[in-house]
């Protein structure tokens, strides 16, 4: 046993099997536990010794080394990891990560389509014991062992380390289609620099003879086919889908579009080419602004005449909805990719921070932050659609049709241009849109970036900059098919089909792998050894069963009952449901070929092989004193 070494004096002479005495502490020596650094090299132990670990008075098993005690071999701390300037560094990216588009558009129509009041309890339910323990899971294990998604199961289960490729691939579809939302929403910031907004007429070259601006001062009726300025201007003038016939045949190329992407792209690029202390400090402005964005909309529209009437439709419960399977599923996929386990953002982010830091209060901050925003979002929301209802002496529910990216951009919009100071209201609006999509950009591009430099450091570790460009090139040659005139379809089947149901799968299976392979016992050892404090029954309970059977359910619901996709009056065809799974098998194939491979190339028997495959092959180095340990 040793007690802590405090000092980076060589160590005292002494003989294997005796006991040395140095500055006063009695170090009993076996055999060096301790994996020593000599003359700027590290040990390489032998054979006999690898098969050996003797058991510090930490709790952990140190590698043998077979450096001999000589006083020759001086302890050199190992160079250590880049980490956060500021813990608020660290909470506002999280929070900019899981604080998204999706916070403001989805839960809110989710909500109301589901039971309005009601459905929080099984949202609240389904975030307490799915989501909340997979957040916090994914924190821990990327603080402990400081790594990315890829070179990280090497220390927790060799064999799933095809999940972390998976991981790489699904980040790359998704930032290869969420960056043109951010690109619709930099065209309307751009063509909100007006004294009259675009989308406020139909005098437009754009325009139909269905456009009907039922806010003018004269007498109009709204017909079955009538459209709104707002419609026609996003979907006639931002996307120009009428030029496309679907996904067999996406036109060309928007160029404004592209222009728009192109800057977004390099918005990304300067905030995160030099790694976590550049990103770190954007996100004080991207992960703030939309806060006060919403503050300021939240108080605009309880001012307008109707928007009581919104409200009140939001969260009036429906109790019976609570009895209906779809409202449970709704629940837990949407609190799942609130949160975002899975996209190996929470390992890449928790990997640079302080290896005591208390991770455990992190989770619990940063998603509750993240549920109350999404609730205090739908007010933002209904108290508008509540005010257009009432202009266009409508129930809410008439108003309410339109979902996802529509909510914001066609009904959204048009109540903004009808408000007065219009134009301030839309350029603070679609800014807050922008740097809600930003800093989760940013989170998923660093999940790729920290999984590819950590897996080849000799290649990349000195080259970051150039691979972020690298990386980022690619993402924008990805998003050209989402560029084009029917680019809103291929968005929204890669948001529905390509990225979904590959995810869920993902996070199952590194469920399974923490809990199951590595180890709950261990997991919580780990947990310890950073905070302090094990994990009580309830987390244990849920890491083990909970959470794997809540992923499950999800994914099975999706893969037994998978959404039918309509768009602009636009049918997907069955063919685009065959296409959409292939793209998101290419990403989580990668989990049974890799295992494959790894099995052909390991020697040994069958049984010798799966046992090594599922054995941590690599120490996880731990901060002692000054120096650094290595624990298996």
């Amino acid at each position: 046993e040793t007690q802590p070494l405090t000092s980076k004096k060589d160590v005292s002479d002494c003989k294997e099997g005796e006991d040395c005495k140095e500055n006063g502490l009695l170090i009993r020596n076996p055999k060096p536990a301790l994996r020593l650094v000599e003359d700027g090299t590290k040990a390489h132990p032998g054979q006999g010794d690898k098969e050996e670990a003797a058991q510090i008075s930490n709790g952990y098993s140190g590698v043998q080394s077979s450096v001999p005690c000589n006083g020759m071999g001086e302890l050199m701390e190992l160079e250590d990891r880049e980490t956060w300037s500021k813990k608020a560094d660290f909470l506002l990216s999280v929070i900019g990560y899981a604080v998204d588009l999706g916070n403001v558009w989805r839960f809110p129509y989710i909500c109301y389509q589901n039971g309005g009041g009601a459905f929080l309890i099984p949202y609240t339910i389904m975030a307490i014991f799915g989501g909340i323990p997979l957040f916090y899971m994914e924190l821990a294990l990327g603080q402990y062992h400081r790594n990315g998604c890829i070179s990280i199961w090497r220390k927790i289960c060799p064999i799933f380390k095809g999940i972390g490729f998976a991981i790489c691939i699904i980040d790359l579809y998704i930032a290869s289609y969420y960056n043109t939302i951010m690109a619709w929403a930099f065209y309307y910031l751009v063509s909100s620099f007006t004294t009259e907004l675009p989308w406020t007429s139909c005098t437009n070259a754009w325009n139909t003879g269905n456009c009907t601006n039922y806010f003018s001062k004269d007498n109009v009726s709204w017909a079955l086919h009538s459209t709104s300025p707002a419609e026609e201007f996003y979907t006639r003038q931002v996307l120009q889908v009428h030029r496309s016939h679907g996904l067999d045949d996406l036109g060309g190329i928007s160029w404004q579009l592209t222009l728009c992407l192109l800057l977004i792209f390099t918005i990304v690029y300067f905030s995160i080419w030099k790694g976590v202390k550049t990103s770190g400090k954007v996100v004080w402005v991207t992960a703030t602004f939309p806060y006060i964005i919403l503050f300021i909309l939240l108080i605009r529209g309880a001012t307008l005449p109707g928007a009581w009437r919104g409200v009140l439709y939001y969260v009036k419960p429906d109790w019976q909805k609570l009895l209906a399977t779809e409202v449970w599923v709704d629940a837990a996929a949407q609190i799942f990719f609130s949160l975002g386990p899975g996209f190996g953002v929470l390992l890449a982010y928790a990997s640079y921070n302080k290896f005591h830091n208390n991770c455990y209060q992190d989770a619990l901050v940063t998603s509750t932050v993240n549920c109350m925003t999404s609730f205090v979002s739908g007010f933002v929301i209904f108290s508008v659609l509540g005010y257009m209802a009432e202009m266009r002496n409508e129930d809410v529910s008439e108003v309410a049709k339109d979902t996802g990216p529509s909510l914001l951009f066609i009904t959204y919009a048009e109540a903004i241009a009808n408000m007065p100071a219009s134009t301030f209201f839309a350029i603070i609006f679609f800014l807050m849109l922008l740097t809600l999509g930003l800093d989760s950009t940013f989170a998923g591009l660093e999940g790729v970036i920290t999984g590819v430099l950590d897996e080849f450091p000799h290649v990349w570790s000195k080259r970051r900059e150039l691979f972020v460009l690298g990386l980022t090139i690619i993402c924008f040659l990805g998003s050209l098919p989402t560029l084009t005139f029917g680019g809103a379809y291929v968005v929204k089947l890669f948001e529905e089909y390509a990225t979904g149901p590959a995810v869920l799968m993902v996070v199952f299976l590194e469920a399974v792998a923490v809990a199951w392979f590595y180890g709950i016992t261990q997991f919580c050892n780990d947990i310890k050894e950073m905070l302090g404090f094990t994990p009580g029954w309830y987390w244990r309970v849920c890491w083990v069963a909970v959470s794997p059977i809540f992923l499950l359910f999800v994914t099975c619901s999706f893969l037994s009952n998978p959404p039918e996709l309509r768009l602009f009056e636009y049918d997907y065809p069955y063919w685009t449901m065959v296409l959409g799974y292939c793209i998101g098998t290419s990403s989580i194939i990668c989990i049974p070929i890799y295992m494959v491979y790894r099995l052909i190339v390991t020697p040994g028997t069958l049984k010798e092989r799966i046992l090594k495959s599922i054995t941590p092959e690599t120490a996880t180095e731990i901060p002692f004193g000054d120096i650094r340990m290595n624990a298996v």
